[in-house]
């Protein structure tokens, strides 16, 4: 059976509207909330910035390019560094986000007159394809530990109840996406987490203390950025990382839609609008923003890419950020449904782009894309890293910039190649001149 597919202009009517937003909105909650949670704020301005900075990337995009903004992994490291070596606090932080934001900005506004051909270049399938299934992969090792698959400092010993919650919600969204029919066929990671989430309960595994403690309704504690130049500093080189994550993210979703997002509505307006987003976050009190895979899965799985469903989810976002208990059950989804669904999700991505090199017929007889696409896929999986200043270059970010880098070095190889066949050819003789 076809997969019936919304496209990113269609708006649903609003009784399927509501659950497919609140699919986008479970879909990253876990890991959006995780960040405040790490950095010791309060998740409901983290929430309500969120869901306001989707917005407007939805309105800078001019509703083509459909994304949700959720909490930046990438910033954790240098903030904790600002704020317990450094023994800054937290609004030092903010005033290194609103730069980055800026920075941001400014990179849009060089691509807008400098245009993306660069992309092509220095970025061909064979790299740009291994670089989004990196992203993906390099996510894989985080859901299989949520599920309780992988031993940590937390979990010493497989626990069964763990892993049989896992499986519980991968099989149902697995299998849900396949056997589904009608509007189910959409919202199998909905129905998944809900499956996955009653399981827990029925194993003893929800603590509903924490919700019951939680307050009704809290306005979220908006504070003011300050700034200072060694905080900054600590800060931005982590821009590098969220950039080659935007343009990975923004290429897997034009191939997912089948529209070239960074051409239309162009990649820098998909910068800006994170750029603003990122910057307003940091004015109030927030974390830096990024467009989140997890969403991108969820499109890949459900064929739903309509930015109405995603600004539904953001506005959703916005109200719960005001109530207390509805933020804290959704909060302590238990981690085992999480690592089922984004174990599925994450894979969707890294599949993506392998689609993408078979899309463009990559051939891989060819030694330069044998080697590009192994170098890329390498780097990125083995654990190496780079430390820029106090961040850590590795992963999908370390395999971007390796795949940037060998796609420069293969583009002038070919341009004197080119020069030197040119150069090389026989000049024609001159004909005499009539006397």
């Amino acid at each position: 059976m076809t997969k019936q597919i919304i496209q990113v202009d269609e708006k649903p009517p609003i009784q399927q509207a509501i659950p497919l937003s609140l699919q986008h909105l479970f879909a990253m909650f876990s890991a959006s909330v995780l960040v405040p949670n790490l950095l010791g704020i309060n998740p409901a301005v983290v929430l309500f910035m969120n869901g306001i900075g989707t917005l407007l990337y939805i309105l800078i995009t001019k509703r083509k390019a459909p994304a949700y903004l959720g909490s930046s992994f990438a910033f954790i490291a240098p903030t904790l560094l600002i704020m317990q070596t450094k023994g800054l606090g937290y609004a030092y932080a903010l005033g290194g986000f609103v730069v980055t934001g800026a920075l941001f900005c400014l990179i849009a506004l060089v691509i807008k007159f400098f245009g993306t051909k660069w992309i092509d270049a220095i970025l061909p399938p064979a790299a740009m394809g291994s670089v989004v299934a990196l992203i993906g992969l390099e996510l894989s090792g985080t859901a299989a530990k949520m599920g309780g698959l992988i031993l940590t400092d937390t979990y010493t010993k497989i626990d069964p109840k763990q892993v049989t919650v896992f499986l519980i919600t991968l099989c149902v969204a697995v299998f849900g996406s396949v056997l589904f029919r009608k509007f189910f066929a959409v919202i199998p990671i909905l129905i998944a987490i809900i499956v996955g989430y009653f399981s827990a309960w029925a194993m003893g595994m929800i603590d509903f203390s924490k919700i019951a403690a939680a307050p009704v309704f809290a306005v979220p504690n908006f504070q003011l950025a300050k700034f200072n130049w060694d905080a900054i500093s600590i800060i931005l080189p982590a821009t590098l990382v969220v950039v080659s994550e935007h343009i990975g993210h923004q290429i897997v979703t034009g191939k997912i839609i089948g529209h070239d997002i960074i051409k239309d509505p162009g990649l820098h307006r998909t910068m800006l609008g994170d750029g603003l987003s990122t910057m307003i976050s940091g004015l109030f009190g927030s974390v830096p923003t990024t467009t989140y895979g997890e969403n991108i899965g969820v499109m890949a799985m459900t064929g739903v890419y309509s930015v109405w469903v995603i600004a539904g989810a953001a506005v959703f976002s916005i109200i719960i950020s005001f109530f207390g208990k509805v933020s804290a059950v959704i909060q302590y989804i238990p981690a085992p449904v999480m690592g089922g669904v984004s174990f599925l999700l994450y894979g969707m991505i890294a599949a993506s782009g392998l689609r993408l090199m078979v899309d463009q017929k990559v051939d891989f007889s060819r030694s330069r894309n044998l080697a590009m696409a192994s170098v890329v896929l390498v780097t990125g999986l083995s654990g190496a890293f780079i430390q820029i200043g106090h961040v850590k270059l590795t992963g999908m970010s370390l395999g971007a910039v390796v795949a940037m880098l060998l796609g420069l070095i293969f583009w002038i190889i070919d341009k004197f190649h080119a020069a030197n066949d040119y150069n090389d050819e026989e000049p024609e003789e001159a004909v005499p001149a009539e006397k």
